[in-house]
Formats: C-alpha cells, structure tokens, sequence
C-alpha cells in the first residue's frame, strides 16, 4: 500500500530543536522527489524542503541554515532535522512525495516564546 508516514512532531521552546521523520513505501520512495511542507493556522501551505532523487536539496530561504533534509535509502524514510526554532515555525508539517498525490497525515510542531 503506498503511504507516507510522519512521526517527531511536539512542543519546544524557542531556540531547540526537533527532527520530523516520514517513512515512505518502496514504491513512492523510490520513484519519487520528496518534500517537507508546512501550514501555519490561516495560512497557505508552503513548501519547507525537497530533495531530489539525485539528492539535490532545495529549502525555503525562512529555513536556510537552520533546518537540514536528509534521507537513508535504505530505511525508505526522509528527515528534516530543525534546529534554531522560532514561533513561525509553528505549524502542521507534511511530508510529500512531489508530483503525486501522496500526502502524510501531517504533524504538529510548536515552537512556544
């Protein structure tokens, strides 16, 4: 069955730091660029990373230097490890394999004053 699973999401003060995992099937990860989006309460979603499936990493310049994305084939899992958090990174974040219709259920990070 083809899905994508996050975990990691939670509560931090700003200034720490969290890492989001998504696991995805074989058949998406495989075939697929992946990416982490975002939506904030009232807002759009936005695009937060993606990779590639060369490898090649694209971020939103809110979270350059501060949020890195990486992936272990071998797991079929992406990561993105944010570090430096700030209250605007509040939001439920998504996994995303690009291009498809393939969505993870989303997980809620809050990032308090």
């Amino acid at each position: 069955q083809e899905q994508l699973v996050e975990s990691g999401g939670g509560l931090v003060q700003a200034g720490g730091s969290l890492r989001l995992s998504c696991a995805a099937s074989a058949s998406i990860f495989s075939f697929n660029d992946m990416g982490w989006y975002r939506q904030a309460p009232g807002k759009q979603r936005e695009l937060v990373a993606t990779i590639n499936i060369g490898g090649t990493i694209n971020y939103a310049d809110s979270v350059k230097g501060r949020f890195t994305l990486s992936r272990d084939t071998s797991k079929g899992t992406v990561y993105l490890q944010m570090n430096s958090l700030k209250p605007e990174d509040t939001a439920v974040y998504y996994c995303h394999a690009e291009r498809t219709i393939f969505w993870g259920q989303g997980t809620q990070v809050t990032v308090s004053s």
